[in-house]
């Protein structure tokens, strides 16, 4: 009889976990989607705008931009503000926005 290799279950357990906890887990911004009035019904828009944010977005300015939907005001401040990583956080999240509104509608 040939000798088999096993691989320990923990280790393929361990894989799994790695390996699905993305699909598992919302993103920042598409939770905060599904959580607005605005969603009402269209989670696959809010899915397929964290998929633009995941390409085109940092973590950090994930965090940043999903707090818009609660809070539409510090949008405005962060754009009017004169402070230069604002500016740079702007421009990205302006192309995210452009971006999100070809792929998304």
């Amino acid at each position: 009889m040939a000798p088999h290799r096993t691989i320990p279950l923990f280790a393929i357990a361990t894989a799994l976990t790695v390996l699905t906890a993305p699909l598992a887990e919302a993103g920042r911004i598409e939770q905060a989607c599904k959580q607005s009035d605005r969603a009402s019904g269209r989670g696959s828009v809010c899915t397929c705008i964290q998929q633009v944010a995941d390409q085109m977005l940092s973590r950090r300015d994930q965090k940043l931009a999903a707090s818009f939907f609660q809070d539409p005001h510090k949008a405005q401040e962060i754009r009017q503000s004169d402070n230069r990583r604002d500016e740079k956080f702007w421009k990205r999240y302006k192309q995210f926005g452009s971006t999100a509104a070809r792929s998304c509608s």
